[in-house]
């Protein structure tokens, strides 16, 4: 599996990736760009997802930063898994698409994240790739303004994303295997 590696936009991801479409594709009116983030994960597609679906709860990047302190759970959240249009995940994103096993997609809905961040779609996908082994990818879409301050604000965000993003998947990854292997 060769890997595209145009950081900060592109981290993991393969060209295959990068080229294909995702439920986000649609969800903004005036995209700007788009980012990819992807792992491997030596565990089953369903325990995988049920880890994507702990988003509800926390966001499983650095805690210190982006849930005030608070350690995101290192056990699985009972019910988190019961998804549904319209829910808050990671405190400013709305779930506004699910396939269970294949993709959580959301929409930045908070106004506070909106000023912050602009407008940002995002589509997690779990994929398989071998026996016991799955692809679990981020696509986001970022709107924003245009011209040199929009450009500017994008190429920092794009880094601070890859940074919180990194973290998070990883995390993620980490304790899907665990859980796989227990």
């Amino acid at each position: 599996m060769t890997e595209t590696m145009r950081i900060p936009r592109v981290w993991g991801a393969t060209a295959d990736e990068v080229r294909a479409g995702y439920p986000c594709d649609d969800l903004l009116s005036n995209p700007r760009e788009s980012w990819f983030r992807a792992v491997t994960v030596r565990a089953e597609r369903a325990t995988v997802f049920r880890w994507l679906c702990q988003l509800k709860v926390a966001p499983y990047s650095y805690d210190l930063l982006d849930n005030l302190g608070r350690r995101s759970p290192r056990l699985l959240t009972p019910g988190a898994e019961d998804l549904a249009v319209g829910q808050q995940v990671m405190t400013i994103f709305e779930l506004v698409a699910f396939e269970p096993d294949q993709h959580l997609t959301l929409l930045m809905r908070n106004a506070h994240g909106r000023r912050l961040f602009g407008d940002f779609a995002v589509t997690y996908t779990v994929t398989d790739i071998a026996p016991r082994g799955t692809r679990l990818l981020a696509k986001l879409m970022i709107g924003d303004r245009d011209g040199i301050l929009g450009r500017s604000r994008r190429h920092l965000l794009a880094w601070g994303d890859l940074f919180m993003m990194r973290r998070q998947l990883n995390t993620l990854r980490e304790l899907a295997e665990r859980q796989q292997n227990h």
